[in-house]
């Protein structure tokens, strides 16, 4: 059985944030389970012995959207959160060092033996 502060948190907590979903499993232990865009598993957090506020703060941290009240629309900005933003690719003219060509030599130089 749920804890009740753990049940309140689920009860009033989650419809408040954006991308949160309860599943409910009977007889498992509750815990946040963090997955990617794409479904896949990436945490899992138990929430048994965290307080109502510490889960509040725990999913805040992560980057999930609160809502004043279940039914405001969610910015923009926030519409995917809490996933965060594909890391942008360096430009093409400063290659990274692992992807560099070995050192190019020019055709007839000969290094001083």
């Amino acid at each position: 059985p749920l804890c009740p502060q753990v049940k309140a948190f689920v009860t009033q907590d989650i419809p408040l944030y954006h991308n949160l979903e309860m599943k409910h499993l009977p007889g498992a232990d509750p815990e946040l389970v963090l997955l990617s865009h794409q479904y896949k598993e990436l945490e899992r957090i138990p929430l048994s012995d965290m307080t109502r506020e510490e889960i509040n703060q725990l999913v805040q941290e992560l980057g999930f959207y609160r809502k004043e009240t279940p039914d405001a629309p969610v910015p923009k900005e926030f519409q995917f959160a809490p996933a965060r933003p594909l890391p942008t690719l360096p430009p093409p003219q400063a290659p990274t060092p692992e992807s560099k060509t070995p050192p190019e030599r020019d055709e007839g130089e000969h290094p001083d033996l």
